[in-house]
């Protein structure tokens, strides 16, 4: 089975809750970016990150405004279900920008990162990351990607969302990025069954085919 769950910020409690205990042995579990787990690179990190790679069943996290770029970067690339992705530890993994996997025989598109609301208050290269948000390079990849498999697939799994789904959470803002707007492309020419994305901090169904997520386990369906 497949399944998706919100931002993480670090919080291995998260782990312990009764829908996380039900995932089984070669199930997957995608986290829609600020897993958190990636921040410092210290021992007890390190320590954390092998705990969560000896899980029965694979972890896979798209990138927030809350992982350190840098850091993700330095670990190995392999070869993941079809797809490009960074090997953290075990069953533990990384899912780049732009990636199409075949998992369970359905086709997930992935593409994580975000623009920090609150970029005044954090250090370049300690708390914040340019590259938070995504370059001309990824989004060719991204549309390579998805050109290569017709421009379909069942489940797209991303930190932000589309700028009009923005309209559908926050009708007061109409600020959009580089991000949204290509998101907004993605909706518009790519056939999905369902979208589901973390960083509103919400537990809403979005009729007919998108879900914000937070600290609710949804089977991908």
């Amino acid at each position: 089975m497949l399944y998706a769950t919100g931002d993480l910020h670090g919080d291995l409690g998260r782990f312990k809750s009764r829908e996380l205990r039900r995932l089984r042995k070669g199930d997957t579990l995608f986290v829609c970016g600020d897993f958190g787990f990636v921040w410092d690179g210290s021992k007890r990190e390190q320590r954390i990150l092998r705990r969560l790679g000896r899980k029965r069943y694979n972890i896979c996290f798209v990138e927030g405004t809350h992982d350190n770029l840098e850091l993700l970067a330095q670990y190995p690339q392999v070869d993941f279900c079809g797809g490009k992705a960074k090997s953290i530890s075990g069953r533990l993994y990384y899912l780049p920008r732009g990636e199409v996997y075949t998992i369970e025989g359905k086709r997930v598109f992935t593409f994580g990162g975000g623009e920090s609301p609150d970029v005044d208050m954090r250090i370049p290269g300690v708390s914040w990351w340019e590259s938070e948000l995504p370059d001309e390079r990824e989004l060719a990849h991204a549309r390579q990607s998805l050109a290569r498999c017709q421009n379909e697939v069942d489940f797209i799994v991303t930190h932000d969302c589309a700028s009009r789904m923005r309209g559908f959470i926050d009708m007061e803002t109409d600020r959009q990025n580089l991000l949204h707007v290509f998101l907004q492309e993605v909706s518009d020419t790519c056939r999905f069954r369902l979208w589901v994305f973390g960083c509103y901090h919400l537990d809403r169904r979005i009729p007919p085919r998108h879900a914000a997520l937070y600290k609710s386990v949804r089977p991908l369906e």
